[in-house]
């Protein structure tokens, strides 16, 4: 916390060393990077924090006291980091503070601070590596954790790695639609290829007097595929006026905030390479189907008959256009029971009813007492201190170790000193041995997980010694059930409690009496915070609310993945009705005459509609076994993942007829009320 006279405000920053400001080339409003941390009680403040607590003035020179304690004077403002920006901090520090504070960090087993490396130019990224590889070991004996370079270009997309292996990241969902997005493009083009050479009746006498007048083929071919490229740029310059329209609810969709830059070399070269592409592709099948016409045949009345190899084609692209929107409509419904299963999955804990907050001022020093007045005031049913939230929880090493231990074995241990009254304020299950003494010296004793208890095979019990990277042995005590931490989707992890036998701690669980006025409880729970520390703000997270925010990514991927099933389905459809049109209006003789001879409107709605129906189940035939291999190979990528079940294939080949008939019924029906002499009179 920052404060100002009787202002205080709680701002995120970080501990930095002074080299970091050149390596990030840190805009600066005022000061440089020369002059940041002259001072071991000096910071830097963005520049949107020092208009809250200086205004526009240049506050270089004056102080502001950190935690109600210390004051630190104002070296510096530096501009407000962009949104987009892996780093986000509203301060800066000299690291010097934090090392000063924190005796753990001389030991070199601890993962905490990260360390930023500017290479030259001509570095060699695998050279380094491999010296970084052991580089641990030879500054602390029996350390097995290995260091390697990980690339600022990879931090946003490829950051997920499996026992230390990069393995991918947020690029996946960049790779899916893109692949999403060139598929329905897809779809579009066959749209314009079927409706293109359904209709070449119309257009069967303007290509045999083109022939006769001395047109080559190749000529014909050029002018349909150019008829094909003028449409598809059309379309790119509607598309474009469509996304600005519509970028700001995209926006809105996505948490985001992306522009179109248009007029980048980049994005202009990709706009006319795909409405080359795709006036290509579309315009291919009907420039060479309508070149080949012949053109005597044709000048002499006789009526085109469709051919068996072009009735296959048609067929075809829609049934791909239709296995596509079926996949779609699949994919959508797994993703979302991804979700829900996830997010209803058994945490090991009660996330209802359940605050934290960090504990700052005289409650950090004094964590019994609170407790006790927490606990007095009615609402609360326990609390309980711990270094980190359960979903955050960033304390982990590989380096502890037990007898019977494989030496090849290199797993991360996280592992987190709470309080003695964590495991009941948490509503965590004890399968055996005890909880920490509420009195008495616990030090020496830890809580494990049944993840861990598992990792250590036959001495995973109560009574087993373990060695942590510090050399101190600690004996179980207890096993408790598995909880969810830090990653909702991951399996159970190994996870190791300390007692934290002192008064301080960094964060305050507090979990409220069910059935009680919720804004009643949070009153008098602040009432006691500020009690304590009363310079400070009362500022708190629900537990529920925070494990909401882990589903963001996947409630945004189930999001997109329906609004481009849902336009798929659309285009599809719109291909399916243009197509129904054109079949019942070459039918409308066979249709009038069927009529004449005592045909029902049912009957003959049934019949059109029905070469369409049977389309859409081989469709369902395609893209169930093809959806079932891509869903499942996606699930792979979750430790803690849904069952793929057959009703959501049964139900989307139901919306499919659905759609489909819908489509089409409007077209059928026309046909089928229509008067038969309208169709007959010429005959």
């Amino acid at each position: 916390m920052f404060s100002l006279g009787d202002k205080g405000v709680n701002e995120q920053g970080k501990y930095a060393d002074s080299s970091l400001l050149s390596l990030l080339d840190l805009p600066f409003v005022y000061g440089c990077a020369a002059d940041a941390f002259k001072d071991l009680h000096t910071v830097l403040i963005s520049e949107s924090m020092s208009v809250k607590f200086f205004g526009h003035a240049d506050p270089r020179g004056k102080s502001l006291k950190v935690e109600n304690g210390q004051e630190y004077t104002v070296t510096g403002v530096f501009k407000d980091l962009p949104e987009n920006s892996s780093f986000q901090f509203q301060w800066l520090m000299s690291f010097e503070v934090y090392r000063q504070q924190n005796d753990w960090l001389k030991y070199w087993g601890a993962n905490g601070p990260a360390t930023f490396v500017e290479l030259q130019p001509t570095a060699d990224v695998a050279a380094i590596n491999h010296k970084l590889k052991g580089y641990l070991a030879t500054k602390q004996n029996g350390l097995k954790t290995q260091c390697f370079l990980f690339p600022m270009n990879d931090w946003n997309l490829r950051a997920h790695f499996t026992d230390g292996k990069q393995d991918g990241g947020k690029i996946k969902y960049v790779h899916l639609f893109s692949l999403i997005a060139w598929i329905i493009l897809l779809i579009a083009c066959i749209n314009f290829m079927n409706l293109a050479t359904a209709r070449s009746e119309q257009r069967a006498k303007e290509v045999s007097v083109r022939k006769v007048m001395g047109a080559r083929k190749n000529w014909l071919i050029g002018q349909f595929i150019g008829e094909a490229l003028l449409v598809s740029f059309t379309a790119v310059a509607l598309a474009v006026l469509l996304l600005y329209w519509t970028i700001p609810y995209f926006n809105q969709l996505v948490h985001e905030n992306l522009s179109l830059r248009l007029f980048s070399p980049w994005h202009i070269g990709f706009l006319m390479g795909i409405g080359f592409l795709t006036g290509l592709v579309a315009g291919s099948y009907p420039a060479f189907y309508l070149s080949s016409f012949n053109p005597i045949r044709v000048l002499k009345g006789t009526r085109l008959k469709t051919s068996l190899s072009n009735l296959f084609v048609r067929q075809g692209l829609v049934i791909a256009q239709f296995s596509i929107s079926i996949l779609l409509i699949i994919a959508t419904a797994i993703v979302y029971q991804q979700v829900q299963y996830v997010r209803n999955r058994d945490m090991g804990y009660s996330k209802d009813n359940t605050i934290y907050l960090n504990l700052q001022g005289s409650a950090a020093a004094h964590t019994g007492a609170v407790r006790e007045e927490l606990l007095r005031t009615g609402v609360v049913e326990n609390a309980a201190t711990s270094d980190f939230p359960i979903l955050a929880i960033w304390n982990n090493t590989d380096n502890f170790s037990w007898k019977g231990k494989d030496p090849t074995s290199n797993v991360l241990i996280t592992h987190e000193a709470v309080s003695p009254a964590y495991l009941s304020t948490m509503h965590m299950q004890l399968l055996s041995g005890r909880d920490f003494y509420t009195t008495g010296a616990d030090s020496t004793s830890v809580i494990i997980n049944e993840s861990m208890a598992a990792r250590m095979g036959k001495e995973g019990k109560t009574g087993a010694l373990l060695k942590d990277d510090n050399g101190q042995t600690v004996t179980v005590v207890g096993i408790v059930k598995d909880v969810v931490y830090n990653d909702m989707y991951r399996s159970w992890g190994p996870l190791i409690l300390y007692c934290n036998t002192g008064e301080t701690a960094g964060v305050l669980n507090i979990h409220l009496r069910a059935g009680m006025d919720l804004a009643a409880s949070l009153d008098k729970v602040g009432r006691v915070m500020k009690n304590f520390s009363p310079a400070y703000p009362f500022d708190y997270t629900f537990l529920d609310e925070e494990i909401g925010r882990q589903f963001k990514a996947e409630v945004l991927i189930g999001k997109l993945a329906a609004v481009f099933a849902a336009l798929a389905v659309f285009i599809s459809c719109l291909g399916l009705f243009g197509l129904a049109a054109y079949i019942t209006e070459r039918r409308a003789r066979e249709i009038g005459i069927r009529k004449v001879l005592g045909a029902t409107t049912p009957s003959l709605a049934a019949l059109l509609s029905g070469d369409f129906l049977k389309w859409v189940l081989v469709s369902c035939g395609i893209a169930f076994p093809l959806g079932w291999w891509i869903m499942h190979s996606w699930l792979q990528g979750y430790d803690y993942r849904t069952s793929i079940h057959w009703w959501t294939f049964g139900l989307a080949g139901i919306g499919a007829l659905v759609i489909a008939l819908m489509t089409v019924s409007y077209q059928a029906l026309k046909a089928a009320l229509a008067n038969p002499i309208k169709s007959l009179r010429s005959e």
